[in-house]
């Protein structure tokens, strides 16, 4: 699921800017001081953190129950359309077999009648397509309201300024470790979600570990 990685992307830029604005907002317009040393030492250099999105993925116990729903959907709905293709393919097989012994009319009918159903088989497909994809898009929707909501509370409580997303070919090329709060937020998550974990643990366990 590519798109839900460009979904937490997003939301965690929207984090960003959300933090950014709080904190600016909240120091009463005041202007930011011309000596940077004098502020590094008065303490205002606001606290950054990052997140490996891809970890987060991998690790977040709702994201990894929707995907395996949608996985388990789409391969019931592809044997169902493989069961209606594979019927398709038996009433074509059967009219060739009999198409000598037929008249032209009756032919010619039988030939609509199979267009008309590959026709709507192709329908069905698109279709299929469509419902997949339309799940995937309540998935992501879900997901991206999760984690925003959730960063916004912990940007608060913890005093972040700045939360960034680390993931290859994000644009960071360096993050020191001390940085990274995923499993922080991937446990916060969990606790929130109260599902299970992919290793199948509790999430209320393994937040406690």
């Amino acid at each position: 699921m590519k798109i839900a990685s460009l979904v937490l992307n997003i939301v965690l830029a929207i984090a960003v800017i959300y933090l950014y604005v709080l904190h600016f907002s909240q120091s009463g317009g005041e202007t930011i001081p011309a000596n940077s040393t004098a502020a590094a030492t008065s303490g205002t250099i606001p606290q950054i953190a990052y997140v490996n999105s891809d970890t987060l993925l991998a690790n977040y116990a709702f994201f990894q129950t929707k995907r395996v729903e949608l996985e388990k959907k789409a391969e019931d709905l592809q044997k169902e359309y493989e069961n209606r293709a594979r019927g398709l393919q038996n009433e074509i097989s059967n009219f060739q077999q009999n198409a000598g012994t037929m008249t032209m009319n009756q032919a010619r009918a039988v030939e609509e009648d199979l267009r008309k159903k590959q026709q709507n088989l192709m329908q069905y497909q698109q279709n299929l397509s469509g419902q997949l994809m339309e799940e995937e898009g309540k998935v992501n929707d879900d997901l991206y309201e999760r984690v925003s909501e959730f960063l916004e509370d912990y940007g608060k409580n913890e005093d972040f300024k700045l939360v960034l997303t680390y993931t290859k070919n994000s644009g960071v090329l360096y993050a020191d470790d001390s940085l990274d709060i995923t499993q922080q937020v991937v446990e916060g998550l969990n606790q929130e979600y109260g599902g299970n974990t992919p290793n199948g643990t509790t999430a209320d366990s393994t937040a406690a570990e």
